[in-house]
C-alpha cells in the first residue's frame, strides 16, 4: 500500500475569483464540483496523473492572517520569461510580497487573496516540471519531514539536508515537493494543504492506519460530514487522505 500527491487544497473567500486567477496564471482549465469548490487542472488532463498536481479551491469565510506554510514555486525558462510572467501576474491581480527574503533572484508575490508564491529564476532542475516547479512546505526539520513523506508516498527522494529536502514522482514528471527549514512555528490551521490518495484497490481505512503508524496524527477537527480523512504530518500540517479513483 502507498499513496500519491494528487492536488493542493486552497481555502478562499471567493473560490471562483481565485480560481480564475490561478487558471490564467498557469494556463489551466477550470471546473467545479459544485457551489464553493473550484477545480483547476491542465487542459486535457486525465486525473490522476503525476504529470501535474491539481489545485482545488474551497470557499471559506475566514480571512488569511498569517504567512502560509505551503506555497507554490512557478518555473521560468529564461530571465526574460521570468520578467514577462511577473508582469502578467501583476496584471491579473498579484502583488509583490515581502516575507523577509532580502536580495534574491526569485520574485515573491501574493495572489489576490494574499497567498504567497514565488516566480523562480530559470533553473535547469525545473526545466520539465510544467508551470509549477515545486510545492514548498515550511518546516523546522526537513529530515523528519522527508522521512515521513518518503514513507507515506511512492515518490522518489532526491535530496535531504538539514536545510532542505526534495522529492518527485517516481515517474520523473510533474513538480517537486520540497521541505524548507524555517524558524517560524506553525500557527493555526493551514489555508493551503496537501491532498494525497491511495491507488485504486487500496482501502482508505488501511491506508489511514499505515500513515498513523508512520507518525500521522489526528488534527482534532469534526470529520463526521466528510467522506475522506483529515490527518496531520509530524509537524502538525493538515493533509487530506482522499478516496482512491
Amino acid at each position: 500500500m502507498t499513496a500519491r500527491l494528487v492536488q493542493i487544497n486552497m481555502k478562499a473567500r471567493d473560490d471562483v475569483a481565485l480560481g480564475r486567477f490561478w487558471a490564467e496564471a498557469l494556463g489551466w482549465g477550470v471546473d467545479s464540483e459544485g457551489p464553493g469548490v473550484t477545480n483547476l487542472e491542465p487542459v486535457g488532463f486525465v486525473y490522476p496523473d503525476p504529470a501535474a498536481v491539481c489545485i482545488d479551491i474551497v470557499a471559506r469565510p475566514e480571512p488569511k492572517t498569517v504567512k502560509n506554510r505551503v506555497h507554490l514555486d512557478l518555473a521560468t525558462t529564461s530571465t526574460a520569461h521570468q520578467a514577462e510572467l511577473v508582469a502578467r501576474l501583476k496584471d491579473l491581480g498579484a502583488t509583490p510580497a515581502d516575507v523577509g527574503q532580502g536580495d534574491v533572484p526569485w520574485t515573491v508575490m501574493a495572489d489576490p487573496e494574499g497567498n504567497e508564491f514565488c516566480v523562480l529564476e530559470p533553473r535547469p532542475v525545473y526545466r520539465d516540471t510544467g508551470p509549477i516547479a515545486a510545492v514548498v512546505v515550511d518546516c523546522t526539520d526537513p529530515r523528519e519531514m522527508a522521512r515521513f513523506w518518503d514513507a507515506a508516498m511512492d515518490w522518489t527522494l532526491h535530496e535531504v539536508t538539514d536545510e532542505r529536502a526534495a522529492m518527485r514522482s517516481a515517474k520523473g514528471v510533474g513538480p517537486y515537493l520540497e521541505f524548507l527549514r524555517t524558524p517560524d512555528a506553525k500557527s493555526g490551521w493551514n489555508r493551503v494543504h496537501l491532498d494525497i490518495s491511495p491507488y485504486l484497490g487500496d482501502g482508505l481505512a488501511e491506508e489511514e492506519a499505515r500513515l498513523r503508524a508512520l507518525g500521522a496524527t489526528d488534527p482534532g477537527i469534526d470529520q463526521s460530514a466528510i467522506s475522506w480523512t483529515v490527518l496531520a504530518d509530524p509537524e502538525g500540517n493538515e493533509f487530506c487522505l482522499l478516496n482512491p479513483r
